[in-house]
């Protein structure tokens, strides 16, 4: 049949198209990488590389730190919710031969190959630290950019914050997308937050690597492959930070140099605190609090879960549960108790609530393209949700705390921010925010979107509590978090598998720069056993944040719920966590010092000690810089424990073991094996039933001789407000010349005094008749029982016995004075 012109016209064209789909298919879909060096330009610290495929631009930090920007064509604003650190100014130097360009500083040096572009990090004194593989480098397959690294021989690879699995993370690989996922299993992957920063260890060097872009993003650490390590984002820019030190402490004080550092928390918040979803109404909550009391358990908050709202709705209170907040609150707070509540993003879409409608009214929602408001379900029914990259919305936010803190509300726990909803959580990724008026998709919003939303918690409660410290907790959020927000790790299970796997997530997290962390102790779903309860208590000691909650399906969770027992376990070892609140605000303060978390993986300190890897050592943890935690489960009797480089005491018993050495100890329930660090200086007080009570007049200085010189910063504020911050504070630094045996405590550098008016030493493990002097005074030292650990087990008196007879100490008693204190032996 023939075909007429107009027919023949549709025809071409029809091809035309189809050709021009499938090379946009084609060029969207293949592989590229960054091609060869075409020019480059140094201004400053920034070197800037055009090549025939891709442009580079290279900004140095600092000597240790080196930014990476690597796109197709052109780079987009420069901005990030994550880094708030600027760069130093550093002393640049620019080599170029025919082959390469070397960039270098004190510290680093950078190899860049012309032809194609390849980037190598190397010591000054010329030993391969990072590479990137010669043949891939960074590429791009359509929007996708992956950046791929040389794998080295015996590489390890710590860190990337919140993941499942082994504390070395080689061989394995991880997504990053904020997913609620309940009940998740102990290998499950991705979970509620995203932390794309990890270090490699190889040949006694350590690198870490921050790639600060919040898309979906993968990370391979030689998963199915022995050629390379690689981590990728499904849009945007390659933009990473390569930071280089000579210790994990350098990179992890780089790093939160990069990403900021938490502010100190108040006192309270590192009390015991006890959660349930959910205590109501109003005279159940007050009636467990009143149990602890009575049972001389201490306790500083207490938790209101959903069912404090009306119909669940945010800032409101449930009339007929709670219909006199204020009073409620005020009774609690006059039993030494602080009041946190859940708030959750979901705005209920309801006439004539004041959230709902006065968030339409000023514009305060996430939106589809087409203008319409974004609506999910969640508890509340349909909900809108507050664009939390929006200044103005994180403002609104803040300012609607205003009627809780009337009330007495000083915790804010917050909840579903992944986003979570009904339907699996699938927000589509068209829905628009506002990203500081730069605009963007959910795509590449949602993995900050928990992080915004605590930021604006933190920032708008803070303003409203006259210079008093919030308590900040979130369940998801993004590198940088830590300048906001506590955070637990969502709802695990009560298991001895999930125990374990808490102190590997808290380890994680510390080495991610996130220091104030904790799980749901006892576990959120099912019901825990009384000797998993009563260990799990015992590990939750020895974490930042110290909080029991349980699922509403669940039997009673509290320390009584399961017999006299565990009740004196538990007792026990709260009120250890109490008098070690010294010691423990000490820990926070170097977190915001310097970035050192409280809870530390042994990979810290011990970075190449083959063994702390070992998947038996694997969960061991220092707490704070002194106590070695081996948390074990709850049905075994003895345990093998790993006892790295250094001398350490057995808390139990005092014993003194070498390290570098493997060990059986017990562990039954009452007993968590615990060890002190030889040359350690651990600061206590005396037991109190929260911290609203005084501690009384002495600071107990315990000390436990060694062979090593030491030095140990202690610290003290008044533990509510952010005066701190001009000086109003309490610090010295102790040292300790082991072979010179002088102990000094330096003068107090605040403007705040102790707390204490008395300071008593107690010497662990030094010899018996062992004379002392206080600034060439000498003094009469006594023996005297240890009461360190003096009642773990009141339900076993042979323990007891034990106990004292073999942890004899040597005590002496002194005024606390601001100036030099030197004490000799």
């Amino acid at each position: 049949m023939p075909v007429n012109k107009s027919d023949m016209k549709k025809i071409i064209l029809y091809f035309l198209i189809m050709s021009g789909m499938n090379q946009a298919f084609t060029q969207s879909s293949q592989y590229q990488s960054l091609g060869t060096i075409t020019s480059h330009h140094l201004n400053g610290q920034v070197l800037s590389i055009e090549t025939d495929f891709g442009k580079a631009e290279i900004t140095v930090f600092s000597p240790g730190v080196f930014r990476m920007r690597i796109v197709k064509s052109s780079f987009t604003e420069d901005f990030s919710y994550a880094v708030t650190g600027k760069p130093d100014n550093c002393q640049v130097n620019l080599e170029e031969s025919k082959e390469k360009i070397v960039l270098s500083t004190s510290l680093l040096k950078l190899e860049i190959d012309k032809e194609p572009a390849r980037f190598a990090f190397y010591t000054i004194d010329g030993r391969l630290i990072n590479t990137d593989d010669k043949s891939l480098g960074t590429s791009w397959i359509g929007t996708e950019v992956t950046t791929c690294k040389q794998l080295q021989e015996g590489e390890r690879f710590i860190g990337l914050g919140e993941k499942t699995g082994n504390l070395d993370r080689r061989g394995s690989a991880y997504d990053n997308w904020n997913t609620d996922n309940p009940r998740y299993g102990p290998n499950d992957d991705p979970l509620y937050v995203t932390i794309p920063f990890y270090m490699g260890l190889h040949n006694d060097l350590v690198y870490g690597i921050f790639m600060d872009n919040t898309h979906r993003s993968r990370f391979n650490f030689g998963a199915s492959n022995d050629r390379f390590s690689s981590f990728s984002a499904d849009d945007g820019e390659m933009d990473y930070y390569f930071l280089y030190g000579t210790t994990v402490a350098d990179i992890l004080r780089d790093y939160t140099g990069l990403t900021g550092r938490m502010t100190m928390p108040p006192l309270w918040s590192l009390g015991y605190q006890q959660c349930r979803w959910s205590y109501f109404p109003d005279t159940e909550v007050l009636n467990i609090v009143q149990n602890f009391r009575d049972r001389k358990i201490p306790l500083d908050v207490i938790y209101l879960d959903i069912h404090y709202m009306d119909a669940y709705k945010i800032f409101t209170w449930h009339p007929v549960r709670f219909s006199n907040p204020k009073k409620l609150l005020g009774d609690l707070k006059a039993l030494g108790v602080h009041t946190t509540v859940i708030v959750d993003p979901g705005i209920k879409v309801e006439k004539g609530y004041e959230a709902y409608e006065d968030g339409l009214k000023k514009d305060m929602f996430i939106k589809y393209p087409d203008g319409k408001v974004y609506t999910a379900q969640v508890w509340p029914g349909w909900c809108h949700f507050p664009d939390f990259t929006d200044p103005n919305a994180r403002g609104w936010w803040g300012s609607k705390f205003s009627g809780l803190v009337s009330d007495g509300v000083e915790g804010f726990w917050n909840d579903m921010n992944e986003i979570a909803s009904w339907g699996g959580g699938t927000t589509p990724h068209m829905v628009q925010l506002n990203w500081e008026g730069r605009h963007t998709t959910y795509r590449q919003a949602k993995n900050v979107y928990g992080m915004q939303m605590a930021r604006s918690t933190f920032e708008g409660t803070r303003k409203l509590m006259n210079n008093k410290r919030p308590l900040i907790l979130t369940r998801a959020g993004y590198a940088g978090l830590q300048r906001y927000t506590a955070l637990w790790t969502g709802d695990n299970q009560a298991s001895e598998e999930h125990m374990l796997l808490g102190s590997r997530l808290l380890n994680s997290l510390g080495l991610s720069g996130v220091s104030f962390t904790g799980v749901d102790v006892g576990g959120f779903s099912k019901d825990a056993t009384p000797s998993l309860y009563a260990r799990w208590i015992g590990v939750g000691a020895f974490s930042p944040f110290f909080r029991s909650h349980t699922h509403y399906d669940t039997k009673q969770a509290e320390p009584w719920a399961y017999g006299e027992v565990v009740e004196n376990i538990s007792r026990n070892y709260i009120q250890l966590r109490y008098r070690l609140l010294p010691y423990i605000y000490s820990a926070f303060h170097e977190s915001v010092e310097t970035g050192m978390p409280v809870i530390r993986s042994l990979a810290i300190n011990y970075t190449f000690d083959e063994k702390i890897y070992n998947y038996i050592y694997q969960n061991e943890y220092l707490f704070g810089p002194s106590i070695l935690v081996a948390p074990t489960e709850s049905t075994r009797e003895l345990v093998k424990v790993y006892l790295p480089a250094g001398e350490w005491y057995n808390l139990h018993t005092g014993m003194k073991y070498h390290g570098k050495n493997e060990i059986i100890t017990e562990c039954p329930v009452h007993i968590l094996p615990l060890f002190i660090k030889a040359g350690s200086v651990i600061p206590m007080q005396q037991a109190v039933q929260s911290t609203s009570e005084s501690p009384g007049d002495i600071l107990y200085l315990h000390v436990f001789s060694g062979n090593e010189n030491t030095g140990y910063t202690y610290y003290e504020d008044d533990g509510e407000s952010y005066n701190y911050e001009n000086g109003a504070f309490y610090k010295r630094l102790i040292t300790i010349d082991a072979r010179k045996r002088v102990m000094t405590l330096e003068a107090n550098t605040g403007s705040l005094k102790s707390r204490f008016k008395k300071v008593q030493f107690v010497f662990h493990g030094f010899a018996t008749g062992q004379e002392f002097s206080i600034n060439n005074q000498p003094f009469k030292s006594q023996m005297a029982e240890s009461d360190l650990f003096n009642a773990l087990d009141a339900s076993d008196p042979q323990y007891l016995e034990t106990l004292h007879k073999t942890t004899n100490v040597i005590t002496a008693e002194t005024a606390l004075t601001d100036e030099k204190i030197i004490i000799t032996w």
